[in-house]
Protein backbone atom coordinates (compact mmCIF):
# COMPACT_ATOMS: atom_id res chain seq x y z
CA UNK A 1 0.00 0.00 0.00
CA UNK A 2 1.59 3.29 -1.17
CA UNK A 3 1.39 6.52 1.70
CA UNK A 4 -0.31 8.91 0.09
CA UNK A 5 2.30 11.98 -0.89
CA UNK A 6 0.39 14.77 1.10
CA UNK A 7 0.91 12.40 4.11
CA UNK A 8 4.59 12.15 3.47
CA UNK A 9 5.05 15.74 2.28
CA UNK A 10 3.25 16.81 5.82
CA UNK A 11 5.46 13.87 7.62
CA UNK A 12 8.64 15.79 6.48
CA UNK A 13 8.00 18.96 7.31
CA UNK A 14 6.67 18.01 11.29
CA UNK A 15 9.13 15.12 11.74
CA UNK A 16 12.14 17.35 9.82
CA UNK A 17 11.79 19.92 12.73
CA UNK A 18 10.48 17.25 15.42
CA UNK A 19 13.89 15.78 15.28
CA UNK A 20 15.96 18.86 14.59
CA UNK A 21 14.05 19.89 17.80
CA UNK A 22 14.66 17.22 20.04
CA UNK A 23 18.35 15.92 18.65
CA UNK A 24 19.31 19.41 19.17
CA UNK A 25 20.83 18.85 15.74
CA UNK A 26 19.55 20.81 12.98
CA UNK A 27 21.63 18.94 10.30
CA UNK A 28 19.67 15.53 11.45
CA UNK A 29 16.52 17.18 10.74
CA UNK A 30 17.54 18.26 7.62
CA UNK A 31 17.91 14.77 6.21
CA UNK A 32 14.40 14.15 7.24
CA UNK A 33 13.39 16.73 5.62
CA UNK A 34 14.86 15.93 2.45
CA UNK A 35 14.52 12.63 2.58
CA UNK A 36 10.76 12.97 3.00
CA UNK A 37 10.79 16.00 0.28
CA UNK A 38 12.90 13.55 -2.52
CA UNK A 39 10.30 10.74 -1.69
CA UNK A 40 7.66 13.02 -2.28
CA UNK A 41 8.93 14.82 -5.45
CA UNK A 42 9.44 11.51 -6.81
CA UNK A 43 5.44 10.34 -6.33
CA UNK A 44 3.74 13.85 -7.20
CA UNK A 45 6.45 13.15 -10.68
CA UNK A 46 5.37 9.97 -10.94
CA UNK A 47 1.66 10.84 -10.54
CA UNK A 48 1.37 14.09 -11.50
CA UNK A 49 3.86 14.73 -14.00
CA UNK A 50 6.93 17.05 -13.91
CA UNK A 51 5.37 20.37 -13.81
CA UNK A 52 3.45 19.77 -11.06
CA UNK A 53 6.32 17.69 -9.05
CA UNK A 54 8.45 20.82 -9.71
CA UNK A 55 5.19 23.43 -8.48
CA UNK A 56 4.88 21.12 -5.13
CA UNK A 57 8.57 21.19 -4.77
CA UNK A 58 8.69 24.75 -4.87
CA UNK A 59 6.04 24.66 -2.22
CA UNK A 60 7.40 22.43 0.30
CA UNK A 61 10.97 24.13 0.18
CA UNK A 62 8.72 27.48 0.65
CA UNK A 63 6.92 25.98 3.69
CA UNK A 64 10.03 25.01 4.91
CA UNK A 65 11.40 28.52 4.95
CA UNK A 66 8.34 30.47 5.68
CA UNK A 67 7.61 29.05 8.48
CA UNK A 68 10.64 30.66 10.33
CA UNK A 69 9.45 33.92 10.56
CA UNK A 70 5.55 32.95 10.55
CA UNK A 71 6.84 31.06 13.79
CA UNK A 72 8.38 34.35 15.43
CA UNK A 73 4.26 35.33 15.31
CA UNK A 74 2.74 32.33 16.17
CA UNK A 75 5.03 29.76 17.70
CA UNK A 76 7.22 27.23 16.60
CA UNK A 77 4.68 24.30 16.76
CA UNK A 78 1.67 26.08 15.01
CA UNK A 79 3.96 27.81 12.23
CA UNK A 80 5.29 24.09 11.59
CA UNK A 81 1.41 22.50 11.70
CA UNK A 82 0.24 25.07 9.85
CA UNK A 83 3.01 24.52 6.91
CA UNK A 84 2.45 21.00 6.54
CA UNK A 85 -1.56 21.55 6.34
CA UNK A 86 -1.03 23.93 3.70
CA UNK A 87 1.55 21.70 1.91
CA UNK A 88 -0.66 18.59 2.40
CA UNK A 89 -3.74 20.36 1.48
CA UNK A 90 -2.00 21.68 -2.44
CA UNK A 91 -0.19 17.99 -2.75
CA UNK A 92 -3.62 16.28 -2.14
CA UNK A 93 -5.89 18.70 -4.51
CA UNK A 94 -3.50 18.66 -7.42
CA UNK A 95 -2.78 15.30 -7.24
CA UNK A 96 -6.81 14.89 -7.09
CA UNK A 97 -6.76 16.94 -10.38
CA UNK A 98 -3.92 14.37 -12.27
Amino acid sequence: MKVPTSVIAAAGLVGGYGVARWTKKRPLGGVVLAAAGAVAARQWKDSAGKGAAAALTGAYVAAFAGSHPLAKKVGAWPSVFGVAGAVALASWAVERRA
